[in-house]
């Protein structure tokens, strides 16, 4: 499917700024969960670029409620360790880096900025449910940004549900504002320790045109 797309002749090669084979196998195609990484050290400043990077991806009204910590010393992994699954606890521990990706409740005070075109605020301000099923969804938007972006630097990603959210609220965001949502250990994989491809569907399996 995916040779077919991308050498599908002279329509195929008409598309102005497709990317070529090598980027979709980055992201996509040949990008694995990784589960265990190599005794190699992230820099900061990499990090700082994936999320540079997923700031600029589309939210609903430019919420852009993501929010996360990178957990990086043993003494902020061990604050982490019990929030996690029994299975989630050997490999978050030996990650280089795990980030916590959480969503702001009170985003919407931002838009002023972010959304200046619109009283945006007025929306969600006084609709704690509104506001919370936005800020998830936006949320987690995100976070499919940034693993991509992590991807595109040359990082791999884990990501990990397998905790209890409201544990690592407590430990990590006690005022109650921001929620965690999702896990991502980060670091440059061990490919010899990867599983097999788990199987995907077929497009024609899950699409129809209405």
């Amino acid at each position: 499917m995916r040779n077919e797309a991308i050498e599908g002749g002279a329509a195929g090669s008409a598309l102005k700024g497709r990317v070529d084979a090598a980027v979709l196998d980055q992201l996509f195609y040949k990008a694995r969960t990784h589960n265990a990484f190599l005794d190699r050290h992230v820099p900061d400043a990499l990090l700082k670029e994936a999320v540079d990077i997923t700031l600029q991806g589309p939210t609903s009204a430019n919420q852009l409620p993501l929010r996360v910590v990178f957990v990086r010393s043993p003494e902020a992994k061990a604050r982490l360790k019990d929030a996690l699954a029994p299975g989630n606890v050997d490999k978050t521990m030996a990650a280089p880096v795990t980030a916590i990706l959480a969503y702001d409740l009170k985003f919407y005070e931002h838009l002023p900025r972010l959304f200046p075109h619109a009283d945006a605020k007025s929306w969600f301000a006084g609709n704690e449910a509104f506001a919370k099923a936005s800020a998830h969804t936006n949320g987690t938007l995100q976070a499919a940004y940034f693993i991509l972006a992590l991807r595109s630097l040359g990082l791999d990603a884990g990501p990990m549900g397998g905790f209890d959210s409201a544990k690592v609220d407590a430990e990590f965001f006690p005022d109650g504002q921001f929620k965690s949502n999702i896990l991502v250990n980060i670091g440059y994989g061990d490919d010899e320790k990867l599983f097999p491809r788990s199987p995907r569907f077929q497009p024609e399996e899950i699409v129809t045109f209405a």
